[in-house]
């Protein structure tokens, strides 16, 4: 099934006009895309392992992706979630920790925040997105940040833990 994303303006506002996945954003206009990091309540974080066919492959991340046509941010992240770990999330206990425009992707970007004891053997992994999950602690998390094992783009990490 192709995937549509809504586009918006520079004020994050939508146009009315879909893209479908794979076409170039057109100049002036963004899609919205979302991250979900997951913490216990031990403080750890949930990160998962990129595919190797993927870009920055073998990189370790916090889910996330695009937000489809007619989702809101909120539920695009819950949907990238469910659909990569088979985790389901609670909603209500969300909170957005960091948004920004970014126009090297021609996105808005937002990160949500999640609290979630998980039992690393009940994910189920999409076998085409990640080969891999592990609870990390800050510090760890710090450290694989400064020896590049994070996903390049999860540069803000710093401002918010």
């Amino acid at each position: 099934m192709l995937e549509m994303w809504d586009l918006y303006n520079g004020k994050r506002e939508k146009t009315g006009k879909v893209l479908p996945r794979g076409i170039p954003v057109p100049k002036g206009l963004y899609h919205l895309t979302v991250s979900a990091w997951i913490v216990n309540s031990q403080g750890q974080y949930l990160l998962s392992q990129r595919h190797p066919q993927k870009a920055y492959p073998l990189c370790w991340e916090c889910t996330g992706g695009c937000v489809l046509a007619g989702e809101d941010s909120l539920s695009g992240a819950v949907r990238e979630v469910r659909e990569e770990l088979g985790i389901i999330l609670n909603q209500s206990n969300a909170k957005k920790i960091y948004q920004a425009k970014r126009e090297e992707t021609q996105d808005f970007y937002d990160v949500w925040l999640f609290h979630a004891d998980i039992d690393i053997s009940e994910i189920d992994v999409q076998e085409t997105e990640v080969v891999g999950v592990q609870w990390v602690n800050r510090d760890v998390l710090f450290d694989m940040l400064h020896s590049g094992k994070l996903h390049p783009m999860i540069d803000y990490i710093e401002e918010i833990f």
